[in-house]
């Protein structure tokens, strides 16, 4: 599989735009080259620079395999979000205090067309039982000081 974005490119410095210190949105994405048995995708963002610990930005469940594309600050058609490390079901965009941190973007294909998952841990059990294949998209992010 591929997960690409118009915003940025792989390993590259995402815009303002989609962080903290702009308009806060969640950038569009594209995959492709999707296993055939495909019954739907996780969308995992996170960052493991954060000084408390791997810092779970959007988790986004239940995307049936019909969907490929998520517009600019839009939720994956049909997919659900689960609450993140800010406390919100929503996207939270790169905010590094210090540094310069890397956002992962990860897109795991499963064999099932739901899981039921209220945490972040719940869903990687099943991302791990259920997983066809996996794709990540990584950008980086630093706050002017």
């Amino acid at each position: 599989m591929q997960l690409i974005s118009s915003a940025f490119f792989h390993q590259a410095s995402i815009p303002p735009q989609y962080t903290c210190d702009g308009a806060d949105l969640s950038p569009d994405l594209t995959w492709s080259n999707v296993p055939d048995d495909t019954q739907s995708f996780v969308l995992v963002v996170h960052d493991p620079d954060a000084p408390a610990g791997d810092w779970l930005h959007w988790l986004v469940i239940n995307i049936p395999a019909t969907t490929t594309t998520v517009l600019t600050g839009a939720v994956p058609t049909g997919g659900t979000e689960v609450v993140n490390d800010f406390g919100r079901s929503s996207w939270g965009g790169p905010c590094p205090p210090t540094g310069s941190h890397r956002y992962y973007f990860e897109l795991y294909a499963l064999n099932v067309p739901t899981i039921t998952a209220t945490t972040y841990a719940d869903v990687m059990t099943a991302v791990q039982q259920y997983t066809l294949a996996k794709t990540e998209l990584m950008g980086t992010y630093q706050r002017s000081q």
